[in-house]
């Protein structure tokens, strides 16, 4: 067990989580079924937790391990990851400012993680930033679905602080979470234009 009081929710994307994972030494997260525990599907520990000695798995679901000073991260697979070659690819694409009219085309954001399904909301609020893209993936949300006529009508800052307050109104994202998930479909754009004109 740790001894490091962290609290938080800790998600890792990766291009092959299995490839990672065989050369990181960690512990599998388990879940506990109505009395059976299971593998969890993505959490993992990178540091000595109590473990079943037939399995090699946490002896803890991962809820009451998290009581124990435990700390687990997810690890989730991106197959946008797995077309970046190295970090300075990565690096060039983050920091390339992406063509944000792409978004009005419905074929090209259908192509884009998160907000695939979701054009018609992408095309109705036009983001041009990556808070604003943000501030879109949290009105997918159904705790924020409220503020999209709001945001039509007055724009991004009518509702800038009232996006990110957590209330009783159902799921919603954090800030970080919703920036975080913006950069991944700016890296995805940034490729699907690389690609693109590559050919």
């Amino acid at each position: 067990m740790t001894d490091l009081n962290l609290l938080g929710d800790i998600d890792i994307d990766t291009g092959d989580r299995n490839q990672l994972l065989s050369v990181l030494p960690h512990i599998p997260a388990t879940v506990d079924r109505n009395g059976k525990f299971t593998k969890h599907n993505t959490g993992v520990y990178f540091h000595q937790v109590p473990t079943d000695p037939f399995s090699n798995w946490c002896s803890l679901p991962y809820d009451t391990a998290q009581d124990q000073g435990c700390y687990k991260i997810d690890l989730l697979n991106n197959h946008v990851y797995s077309k970046i070659r190295d970090e300075n690819h990565l690096n060039h694409l983050l920091e390339t400012p992406p063509l944000w009219e792409l978004l009005q085309h419905q074929e090209i954001v259908q192509e884009l993680v998160h907000i695939h399904q979701h054009y018609d909301l992408v095309e109705l609020l036009k983001p041009q930033s990556v808070p604003q893209l943000a501030m879109v993936l949290a009105m997918i949300r159904p705790g924020k679905r409220h503020l999209v006529k709001k945001c039509q009508q007055q724009g991004y800052e009518s509702i800038a602080e009232e996006i990110w307050s957590q209330d009783n109104r159902g799921y919603t994202f954090k800030k970080s979470h919703a920036i975080s998930l913006s950069m991944v479909i700016v890296l995805q754009l940034n490729l699907l234009i690389e690609t693109i004109s590559q050919v």
